[in-house]
């Protein structure tokens, strides 16, 4: 797949430019976003989606357009459970609902730096090692094993309990308030750190949990960087609205788990017959 520079430039442009754009808005007024919001939002996001992969289709192929169609459903697909960790996230360390759209914001910055950075690494790792889809179809047979699991024990998750997030906690202080993104404050005539920071400290090591199963899943389905990309950003640009639209209908989605654990078992044995196939 030929990518032009003004390509790739325009993509980038647009999402920093519709990233600060939201980063605007949310900060001008922090507040619990209303259905109304999110399904306009959403339907804008899904709707930009769908004619980027038309215009895949259409300028660069069929085979091409399906291959971003394929990998921008899969990770929304496991966007979805992503949401379900948030949501126990945000109530297990008490984040104000006014709050939370700011936390989610930053939660996809970093999510977008962290699967940029995985893209490129995994990208150079495919063309150079064409071992490593034994190592990305192991992990992701793996990691749905482990979803199987986890449904037919029950376990509850505690995402806030991860190493990092308690050591901050034990190592730092921590105010009592949440001010916004305001990440430091003078609490009786104290400085303290802000319990916000704490929080995009547990959304950053979460997030960066997540792109160790999500992007070894996108390469399953196509090696081609840009379309990685694309269906990276695609997938998360509408993951804040979705928390709010969704709620506490996740918690009822109960055979979530078992439907993406198939997904990544068939694209792990996918990559793994892909790696027999090539050597």
């Amino acid at each position: 797949m030929e990518v032009s520079t003004l390509e790739w430039t325009i993509t980038i442009g647009v999402t920093v430019a519709v990233l600060l754009f939201d980063v605007i808005v949310i900060a001008r007024d922090p507040h619990e976003p209303t259905m109304r919001e999110c399904a306009i939002a959403l339907s804008v996001y899904i709707g930009a989606a769908v004619a980027f992969g038309a215009w895949i289709l259409f300028f660069h192929g069929h085979q091409y357009g399906v291959e971003f169609y394929a990998g921008w459903l899969t990770e929304y697909s496991l966007s979805l459970d992503n949401l379900f960790v948030f949501i126990i996230l945000m109530a297990s360390l008490k984040v104000p609902r006014e709050y939370q759209q700011e936390a989610l914001m930053v939660g996809i910055i970093l999510a977008l730096i962290f699967r940029g950075i995985f893209i490129a690494l995994g990208y150079q790792l495919i063309e150079n090692f064409s071992f490593v889809f034994y190592v990305f179809g192991a992990f992701l047979v793996y990691t749905a094993v482990s979803l199987v699991r986890s449904y037919r024990s029950h376990d509850d998750e505690h995402p806030e309990d991860n190493a990092v997030v308690k050591f901050a906690q034990k190592h730092l202080s921590v105010g009592e308030e949440f001010r916004g993104l305001k990440l430091w404050y003078h609490e009786n005539g104290v400085r303290v750190i802000s319990p916000m920071l704490i929080v995009i400290v547990a959304l950053g090591t979460t997030d960066l949990l997540f792109a160790l199963d999500s992007i070894p899943a996108i390469f399953g389905i196509t090696q081609e960087p840009y379309l990685v990309f694309a269906a990276n950003v695609f997938a998360l640009m509408g993951l804040r609205q979705l928390y709010f639209l969704l709620g506490g209908l996740l918690k009822r989605l109960v055979y979530l788990s078992l439907g993406l654990s198939f997904i990544l078992a068939f694209i792990g044995v996918k990559l793994v017959l892909h790696a027999l196939h090539e050597n």
